[in-house]
């Protein structure tokens, strides 16, 4: 997701913030008579509401949507899109920039068909860079020009002993899953040029990286027992860096643990908040913290952590959706509610950009409106 080096102003909660469940904070969710000439829908609570666009992205007709999956800003404002894509269509793009408006402007990163994840922007210097990861038979991170050119691209840190003999190589058909596996998600990065990266369908752990993605260390194990412990992680999906207070933390969207986690930069922890459904990332603008949550929803907190609404909360239906009978059926898709949001972000004037999880693909603007 898009981001200056020296704003760090995404995904990062403030650290003083109370602990405790969310639920017991919880605001309702509102939509609202818009207060915009348009007859789109408006979700939000008095500062911060916001008129809410599905059909934002307008996507070729020569592309299709193969379940999108994350989504960043650049500094200039254009918006990136990374969808898993097939792995059968191996010259399809898998990520789609975009003006503010939604209009197309061009596509790249074929190489991460079948397994497109994870997208990050980040300006290092006078120039920008892309950073995607991929999972499922592409197992691998690069880094990108914004026109698509690889940098580098690298697979599995081999030196953490954490993996199977060959998951430094692009991996075989059907390759298994599992805690021996590099399956990576999403990155955080800090000011000197270096960053964290979540395995989060893997090792289930973060590895850190230096400014030119040599590995360096990893921290993080798989929760065992009812009661998981601080520190151990189940799909540790969502990474960033805290560095509001006196020293910056990690932060990990700790997703079927439904909470998120906070840590030192050696991977000491400090502090867990609960009361998430399925936290699977975490953005931030000022005092404004963004948690796009698989279940339905996009909650918006203050700088307490205490909620202010829960934008486009569908969370009960898709609670009890369990076979996704809905993720696959668009005309139960209700206008101004979401399904799955995988990803979200803010831009520069406070709107948000929400990707979800669903196999026809679905990138909404929320256009700030108060």
């Amino acid at each position: 997701m898009s981001n200056s080096d020296s704003s760090l102003n995404r995904r990062a909660f403030t650290k003083q913030a109370a602990a405790g469940s969310l639920a017991a904070l919880a605001a309702p969710a509102i939509l609202s008579a818009a207060k915009t000439d348009s007859k789109r829908p408006i979700v939000g609570v008095g500062e911060h509401q916001y008129e809410v666009d599905h059909q934002w992205a307008k996507l070729p007709e020569k592309f299709t949507w193969q379940t999108t999956h994350n989504v960043a800003v650049g500094s200039d404002g254009s918006v990136y899109v990374i969808h898993e894509g097939r792995a059968n269509q191996p010259e399809h793009p898998s990520i789609f920039v975009f003006d503010p408006q939604g209009n197309y402007i061009r596509s790249f990163g074929s190489q991460f068909q079948g397994g497109g994840h994870g997208l990050d922007l980040r300006k290092e210097g006078n120039d920008e860079f892309v950073y995607a990861t991929a999972y499922h038979a592409k197992r691998s991170f690069a880094k990108l020009t914004p026109e698509g050119e690889t940098v580098w691209h690298k697979f599995a840190p081999m030196e953490s002993k954490r993996y199977a003999e060959g998951e430094d190589k692009p991996p075989v058909k059907d390759n298994p899953w599992g805690r021996d596996r590099f399956l990576p998600t999403n990155f955080a990065f800090l000011p000197d040029g270096g960053f964290y990266l979540a395995d989060g369908y893997g090792g289930y752990c973060m590895h850190r990286y230096d400014a030119d993605g040599n590995w360096k260390s990893s921290f993080g194990k798989l929760s065992e027992g009812e009661k998981p412990a601080d520190g151990t992680f189940n799909t540790p999906h969502g990474v960033w860096i805290d560095a509001r207070g006196a020293e910056p933390l990690v932060v990990v969207a700790d997703r079927a643990n439904a909470r998120l986690q906070w840590f030192t930069l050696d991977g000491e922890h400090r502090r867990t908040q609960d009361g998430f459904l399925l936290p699977a990332n975490v953005d931030s603008q000022g005092e404004l913290l963004l948690v796009p949550d698989l279940v339905g929803r996009v909650t918006l907190l203050n700088g307490k952590n205490e909620v202010i609404a829960h934008l486009g909360d569908d969370s009960e239906r898709m609670k009890a959706d369990e076979s996704k009978a809905i993720r696959g059926d668009e005309s139960k898709w209700v206008d101004g509610k979401f399904v799955h949001p995988h990803d979200a972000c803010f831009d520069a004037d406070g709107n948000i950009y929400v990707t979800e999880w669903v196999g026809t693909g679905r990138v909404s603007k929320l256009t700030k409106v108060s």
